[in-house]
């Protein structure tokens, strides 16, 4: 989207905004302000000529301008209608420079999740990666991930879904706690700062049920949703979570993020069952802490861990 374009979304934000002075503003023709509503217009503005001026009526499409509209964080915005992979395109947009941009795709034809597994992706869903410079040391990146999980998670509770969140990076729906979302970060850097950090969200918005495997769920289910404002709310908050004050410390805002991931979990309580890549680890999660670590009790005293496969067991599980 161009810098006229962006310019031209802004003025329409605040109200009605007459031809003239929008071409007064920009210093172009009215004639191009005319094609440029036009270009809105196909983008998925309804955009109606009033007394007064211009007006955003109403917006219906799912685009780059649509989604940058009304947006409250610094976020560019790239959409594709097709693509193999957000995460594959934001890693090459961070390895050439770009930073608080998102990608976005209506379809994946290649995404993955966490260790290596496919991830469908069709059309319907929200496919998303952020490129962010966090210039943080890379013991810090957890956070990034649970930041990721709390915004999705209070996001759709907001829009009025139970949802919580399972340690590390699933966001679950429902009395049957099926899985709704899933978080993929990627990262690079020189030895103990990361240079840049993307962080991939799967949402299963409008996705037809039948197309998900076994212990997924779409939240179409319950209806249509609007995919815009809930991948607004969700780079908000992610924003908002992630952004250091000027009095700010990473240890701070790591308790922040937190303290609302504990508010949204879903494996605080439970029995539990880990693989890490060193053993596997039976007991109940009793807490997270900084800068991600489940702790486990188990029958032999305290696990702190930092990366593994979680299972949440019925309590007749052995």
């Amino acid at each position: 989207m161009n810098e006229t374009l962006t310019t031209l979304l802004s003025l329409l934000s605040t109200g009605p905004i007459s031809g003239p002075e929008m071409a007064s503003q920009l210093n172009i023709s009215r004639a191009a302000i005319w094609k440029y509503i036009e270009q809105l217009r196909d983008q998925g503005f309804t955009i109606e000529s009033t007394p007064e001026g211009y007006t955003v009526a109403e917006i219906s499409g799912y685009t780059a301008p649509t989604i940058r509209y009304g947006l409250d964080a610094p976020y560019k915005i790239i959409y594709f209608d097709q693509i193999d992979s957000t995460n594959i395109r934001g890693r090459q947009l961070a390895e050439a420079g770009r930073t608080n941009t998102v990608v976005v795709a209506d379809k994946q034809t290649g995404g993955r999740g966490r260790l290596d597994r496919s991830w469908e992706s069709p059309r319907g869903g929200i496919w998303a990666s952020i490129i962010i410079q966090p210039n943080c040391p890379f013991s810090y990146l957890p956070m990034y991930t649970l930041a990721a999980a709390v915004s999705i998670s209070v996001s759709l509770s907001a829009s009025g879904y139970d949802a919580t969140i399972k340690w590390p990076n699933d966001v679950l729906i429902g009395e049957s706690k099926h899985k709704v979302a899933g978080i993929l970060t990627e990262s690079a850097g020189e030895t103990d700062r990361v240079s840049w950090l993307i962080i991939g969200m799967g949402i299963n918005a409008n996705v037809n049920p039948t197309a998900l495997p076994p212990g997924s769920v779409s939240l179409s289910t319950k209806g249509t949703v609007n995919r815009r404002e809930l991948l607004q709310a969700i780079l908000e908050k992610f924003h908002s979570l992630t952004t250091l004050g000027n009095e700010e410390t990473y240890q701070r805002v790591g308790e922040t993020i937190l303290h609302e991931w504990r508010a949204q979990a879903a494996t605080l309580g439970q029995q539990v069952r880990v693989d890490t890549t060193e053993a596997t680890i039976v007991g109940e999660a009793v807490d997270i802490q900084f800068p991600g670590a489940l702790v486990v009790e188990t029958g032999t005293g305290t696990k702190n861990l930092h990366a593994g496969d979680c299972t949440h067991l019925r309590s007749d599980t052995p």
